[in-house]
């Protein structure tokens, strides 16, 4: 095979088969290594960037939040929060350690920051944490000095390691030892950010103030009704909001806020009930006048 792709031959000189001919071929033309690129149509939607602003978009670096279900912190501070015109000045801002995430200076533009994450300004004295609008889109909710010490974490995993360790997943990459014997897969964790220790946890049931997170219910927040296990499927879970509307989701895509309707997070604006098309527009017209 190796004669093959050096002098590319035919495959009758050298005995082997016209597919493995080609396999061999296919595997010089392979990339190496991981992308480094992203072009903006290929870009989250709820990043929300002009079609006509340029090629390329940022690329998340590697990190806690999944590419398209973050948003890198020169998105945050150039087209969010405008701090800055260019990527260069928000260069120029991280690489003076100003901006904190969840308690750590991060200087990388491309760091993904994603949904309850703390973004912490020392500077001008701001906090904001990152929540879902009802359109699915990250907005940057401002937050008390108090509120950004602690943030909440979905557990993804709930097992037992190497040397009978008991641990936990979150959704943001955290593996945290020797936690809560009750605390379960899906139920919430409020996190010291400080200390990374768990404060308290909430328990993934019926009547839980929740937010979906994930499909296209994102961003709305509701009351969890009913748990529908079934065989071979994922879990089922329905929820209604304060409005009396209702919607059903997977049970991975709902992300438990605080007992009963108390939520531990401060919500953003329109506590995330989704409006008509009518009852926007109708508030539209209500700020005008």
């Amino acid at each position: 095979r190796q004669m093959c792709i050096r002098d590319r031959v035919s495959t009758q000189s050298t005995g082997c088969s016209y597919q493995q001919f080609h396999h061999c071929l296919h595997l010089l033309e392979m990339p190496r290594g991981p992308k480094h690129h992203l072009k903006r149509l290929n870009a989250p939607k709820h990043w929300m960037l002009d079609k006509l602003g340029g090629v390329w978009a940022p690329r998340p670096s590697p990190g806690p939040h999944k590419l398209r279900e973050c948003l890198p912190l020169i998105l945050l501070l150039r087209n969010r929060l405008k701090y800055a015109l260019t990527k260069r000045e928000v260069t120029l801002i991280l690489v003076q350690r100003l901006v904190k995430v969840d308690g750590k200076v991060r200087t990388d533009p491309n760091y993904p920051a994603g949904f309850m994450d703390v973004v912490t300004i020392e500077k001008t004295e701001e906090n904001f944490r990152l929540l879902y609008d009802t359109k699915g889109r990250f907005t940057t909710h401002r937050i008390s000095a108090e509120e950004a010490k602690y943030k909440l974490c979905k557990v993804r995993k709930a097992q037992i390691g190497a040397k009978a360790i008991p641990y936990i997943t979150t959704h943001d990459g955290r593996t945290i030892r020797y936690p809560h014997p009750n605390i379960k897969a899906n139920d919430s964790v409020k996190l010291d950010l400080a200390t990374g220790k768990i404060q308290s946890f909430i328990k993934f049931q019926t009547g839980q103030v929740s937010m979906t997170i994930k499909g296209r219910n994102t961003g709305r927040i509701g009351t969890i009704q009913h748990i529908e296990k079934r065989i071979g499927q994922e879990t089922l879970v329905q929820v209604k909001d304060e409005k009396g509307h209702g919607w059903s989701t997977l049970i991975s895509n709902v992300f438990v806020l605080g007992e009963g309707s108390d939520s531990l997070v401060s919500l953003p604006a329109g506590k995330g009930i989704k409006l008509s098309i009518l009852e926007e527009r109708a508030l539209k017209l209500k700020k005008k006048e």
